[in-house]
């Protein structure tokens, strides 16, 4: 009995660990980013609201940078993801 009660424990804090939720405020813009003077005047009609896209930018101590964003339902952006890529020198 016991082994079946911590298999079910198990599996319900894994299943607690595989849900996301974007509807917090996402991660600080940072100078490059599509958010970082505000929202952008033109808004995304054509993309449905939950998609994604990327944006590849240098920023300010000339790391290279990606950042994810998601579309809201009010068509604002938020940062979803920011990963830092290596500095890669002559082709390494």
């Amino acid at each position: 009995m016991k082994p079946a009660i911590i298999g079910l424990v198990g599996t319900l804090v894994l299943a607690g660990c595989n849900t996301v939720s974007y509807s917090g405020p996402g991660l600080e813009p940072i100078p490059g980013s599509i958010t970082y003077s505000g929202q952008p005047r033109t808004k995304l009609t054509k993309s449905p609201p939950g998609s994604s896209f990327p944006h590849d930018f240098i920023d300010q101590y000339g790391r290279q940078v990606e950042e994810t964003y998601i579309i809201q339902p009010d068509r604002s952006l938020i940062i979803a993801h920011r990963q830092y890529k290596p500095i890669r020198f002559f082709g390494d």
